[in-house]
């Protein structure tokens, strides 16, 4: 078992509890009472590093979200053939009878799963959100009444390493390029995003973005039932703009304003997850009535609070180019944009022509500031600071009464938070203290 957060905690527990000997292994130093408790359990564990040549002779290796698909124990494994495993796909093997709704895509992961599992629960078909929105599916195998259906959030690279993996019903968001300081090109991004459909068969159920043509290629032949949403356009799930209405079926589900969730990428979101939990046998009143009782998640266009006229809006989430782009079409108001963080390998020009005559300025932080300059200079006022507190000043002092700050990084956090949550959580803070 490779790293020993909650994810690997969980998985080691369960495969102890079944008799499976474990060695477990983190190259940090792990919380504290974590080798105690797993050793009580049997397992062998290890902080601060790895045995590269007791892993070159395991059976099989797990493998947690958080560690690199580079890392010097899975090449230590790829390298002795031994076979990689996600978690995910452990724990769908330990779940033969929980049904999987997987949510997989550039964007909009987070807020479709919580959205499947918010309309199964309100339709009383208990549904937990799991996967990389935070607890691990593995949790799941350890209770005594596993759920019948759980809405499973999953990344490209635990689809790399999950060969198991066959969900009842798998939705792809959308395709943009992301990930390009670990993946050599973005073909081989999507590659990855293509193996949600690598066991697909006839009974399969496929909820897919109409309106993205890079993903309709991606799922060409795919094996199952189809159903695309789209916004424009009719489709098996759609916003009709005439009637300003989201449609299910051909028939209206609910009015846009009933919608309680800003920006029409949140449409996007809404149908997808409408068409998902259709298919597992929720009704069209019990979705719209549940719709209509989504309050959304942290750190995704979350208003703060609005200080001296100016509305400030923590985007934290927004951790690639395409997301932020998201967030900036979503804004209403005139805004400053806190823009920076870890560079994750794409250009910020795209940005640009969502800035003209609507952002006051763009306030650049961190690692990539010096790349936000170089290509978004031409197009805008671009502040360069050093650390995030400095950002959330200068941003305070260039907004207008009216105006809105939007923190919609389109990098990682890495370069001065452990994650987005910290990061998005700091800036609450600070917004707060102003």
């Amino acid at each position: 078992m490779l790293g020993l957060a909650r994810t690997g905690r969980a998985a080691t527990r369960w495969l102890r509890g079944n008799g499976v000997p474990v060695y477990a292994s983190d190259m940090g130093p792990g919380q504290p009472g974590v080798a105690d408790e797993l050793g009580r359990l049997g397992a062998t564990v290890e902080t601060g590093g790895h045995d590269l040549a007791r892993i070159a002779h395991a059976a099989a290796v797990i493998v947690s979200p958080g560690v690199p698909p580079d890392a010097a124990p899975l090449a230590a494994a790829r390298a002795a053939h031994v076979e990689v495993l996600s978690e995910i796909d452990l724990a769908a093997r330990a779940l033969p009878r929980t049904r999987l709704i997987a949510v997989t895509g550039t964007n909009g992961k987070s807020t479709t799963t919580a959205l499947v599992a918010h309309l199964l629960d309100a339709s009383g078909r208990r549904c937990p959100a799991v996967g990389n929105i935070g607890r691990p599916l593995i949790e799941l195998a350890l209770e005594t009444e596993p759920p019948e259906w759980a809405a499973v959030e999953v990344s490209s690279f635990q689809l790399h390493d999950s060969p198991g993996f066959r969900p009842a019903v798998g939705v792809l968001t959308n395709l943009a390029p992301d990930h390009l300081d670990r993946y050599p090109e973005v073909e081989a991004y999507y590659a990855d995003k293509r193996l949600l459909f690598r066991n697909a068969d006839a009974s399969s159920v496929w909820v897919l973005n109409g309106d993205d043509p890079a993903l309709l290629q991606l799922a060409a032949g795919v094996a199952g039932r189809l159903l695309r949403w789209r916004l424009r356009h009719p489709a098996d799930a759609c916003y009709d703009g005439a009637q300003d209405v989201l449609r299910l079926g051909g028939a209206v589900l609910l009015a846009r304003r009933a919608l309680p969730l800003l920006g029409d990428h949140n449409v996007h979101n809404a149908l997808a997850a409408a068409l998902a939990v259709h298919a597992a046998g929720v009704e069209a009143t019990a979705i719209a009535a549940g719709l209509q009782t989504f309050r959304g998640l942290p750190h995704r266009l979350e208003v703060v609070r609005d200080v001296g006229g100016v509305r400030w809006i923590n985007d934290s989430k927004a951790t690639n180019v395409a997301s932020a782009a998201v967030g900036l079409a979503a804004m209403d108001r005139p805004f400053v944009l806190i823009l920076g963080g870890r560079h994750k390998g794409a250009p910020y020009t795209p940005l640009a022509p969502l800035l003209r005559g609507r952002c006051r300025g763009v306030v650049a932080y961190g690692e990539a500031a010096p790349i936000v300059e170089r290509d978004l200079g031409p197009h805008t006022a671009v502040a360069v600071v050093p650390a995030f507190a400095d950002a959330v000043a200068a941003a305070a002092e260039r907004a207008r009464e009216g105006d809105a700050v939007l923190l919609s990084p389109a990098c990682s956090s890495f370069d001065q938070f452990v994650n987005y949550e910290a990061r998005g959580a700091t800036f609450r803070a600070l917004v707060e203290a102003l």
